[in-house]
């Protein structure tokens, strides 16, 4: 059975930072592309990051660009979000899923094997 699980999320005070964690089990995802996304309450799951199978290249939507890195250990099957200078407008549920088609890197539905997301919370 194919899993993922997020970790790392939290309360956090605006400027700070979390790292969270994307861990797969039950297959590997090396050669898949893999993205960060996140869902605030009464809005649509928007696009966060992304990187490609071995790490060379990452995406990012342009509210975090600058703030937040993605990364990968292919060994570990885990994927992470370094988020620094946090904001209140980062405040959602983080998810982390897996790119089945190796394009539409910012897309919702070209990714599956969602996790179940870990909660980002930042006050001001």
């Amino acid at each position: 059975q194919v899993q993922l699980v997020e970790s790392g999320g939290g309360l956090v005070q605006a400027g700070g930072s979390l790292r969270l964690s994307c861990a797969a089990s039950g297959r590997t995802f090396s050669i898949n592309p893999m993205g960060w996304f996140r869902q605030a309450p009464g809005k649509e799951r928007e696009f966060v990051a992304a990187i490609d199978w071995n790490g060379g290249n990452t995406w990012y939507t342009d509210s975090v660009k600058g703030r937040f890195t993605i990364s990968r250990d292919n060994a570990k099957n885990t994927v992470y979000l370094q988020m620094n200078s946090l904001k209140p407008e980062d405040t959602a549920v983080y998810y982390c899923a897996v790119n089945l088609y190796g394009n539409r890197l910012v897309e919702v539905r070209f990714y599956g094997y969602w996790g179940q997301g870990t909660q980002v919370t930042v006050s001001s």
